[in-house]
């Protein structure tokens, strides 16, 4: 059986590593990543592993990303320390997942659980797992001291930079760290929903309450939860704008 393994903290990769020799003295590491780029990387010039062990929050995001950039084929065991989203969101969707720290018990019943999949059955097991990342394109994974906490991107209203640090506002005023910037969200937010208004500022559609006409042509928005500063909108980004309320409101 020959492993991968994407994970970040060494402790832990330790751990999963010696668990993994106990429980399967035969399995083949073939590498111990720690990154999504390096995820990545490997996954597009080597042949597919017959198992693979994904850290949910890595470094540089969460280990879904990788199964956005590159098809994975081998069965994936998720590994997490946050009990509360792995319950949620891998039990309805049948895939496996251990909770750090990693038992001995926990790995066999996760093998025993794959060796006992069927040819067919595997490919219906990595076809759950995309649809499990399909349904992330949607919810944002917020890291908040020992806890992972969904937000879906229908309860945002804006995002909003400042001092190199990005935070999701939802409609009751709540802040959530995001960590991601502003360019990368705008390429994930679909446009029909959010709008960049400018270096500070993504807006959604259904959080823009009243548009104001600002000094020098520009406008100010004023949205249904308050924001940090004043939302302005450049006088050359105008007729962008004014366009994408326009077809926002043709598709409603």
């Amino acid at each position: 059986m020959r492993v991968l393994i994407i994970e970040d903290e060494t402790a832990a990769a330790h751990n999963l590593t010696a668990i993994l020799k106990q429980v399967a003295p035969e399995a083949e590491i073939l590498e111990v990543l720690e990154s999504i780029e390096e995820g990545v990387a490997w996954l597009e010039s080597n042949p597919q592993p017959d198992l693979l062990f994904m850290d949910i929050h890595l470094a540089d995001g969460e280990s879904f990303r990788i199964l956005e950039q590159v098809e994975v084929t081998a069965p994936i065991v998720f590994t997490t320390a946050y009990d509360q989203y792995a319950l949620e969101a891998f039990r309805v969707n049948s895939i496996d997942y251990l909770l750090k720290p990693i038992k001995v018990d926990d790995m066999q019943r996760a093998l025993t659980k794959l060796a006992r999949l069927s040819g067919v059955e595997r490919k219906e097991y990595s076809v759950r797992a995309q649809r499990l990342v399909q349904s992330q394109e949607e919810t944002f994974l917020i890291h908040v001291r020992d806890k992972l906490i969904p937000l879906h991107r229908d309860r945002i209203a804006f995002f909003y930079t400042a001092n190199e640090r990005v935070t999701a506002y939802d409609y009751d005023g709540v802040a959530y760290p995001i960590d991601k910037t502003l360019e990368a969200l705008q390429a994930q937010l679909p446009e029909s929903d959010f709008f960049r208004a400018n270096r500070q500022f993504i807006v959604a559609r259904r959080a823009v309450k009243e548009i104001s006409v600002w000094f020098g042509s520009r406008l100010s928005l004023t949205l249904a939860v308050d924001a940090p500063e004043r939302i302005v909108i450049s006088k050359a980004r105008v007729p962008e704008f004014k366009a994408w309320l326009r077809a926002v409101s043709q598709m409603s």
